[in-house]
């Protein structure tokens, strides 16, 4: 059975490319941070068309957003008491 927008046209599937503003929008980062992602290697995206303009594959942006899932997740079973990468506030510094 197709699926349906509720005004009876069928439903339209996400689209598999995004501008970067969209990307920005999903992430809620701005236009600048999705450039310095994408232009860092960070965020996988291809330029398009004569006049260059940049998309994202949603599955790469999916991707993007579950590597820091997975490094927290590597962090705690390796850290399960929160390890000393959190300074304690009460504990006094050592100063040589």
């Amino acid at each position: 059975m197709a699926t349906t927008d509720g005004g009876g046209r069928p439903a339209r599937a996400s689209p598999r490319f995004l501008k970067m503003e969209e990307v920005a929008t999903e992430l809620s980062i701005s236009d600048a941070q999705v450039y310095a992602l994408v232009r860092g290697g960070d965020l996988p995206a291809i330029k398009i068309g004569g006049r260059g303009q940049w998309r994202v594959e949603r599955s790469e942006m999916e991707a993007f957003v579950a590597r820091p899932h997975d490094d927290t997740a590597t962090f705690i079973r390796e850290h399960p008491f929160g390890g000393n990468d959190v300074e304690q506030a009460d504990e006094p510094k050592d100063e040589d």
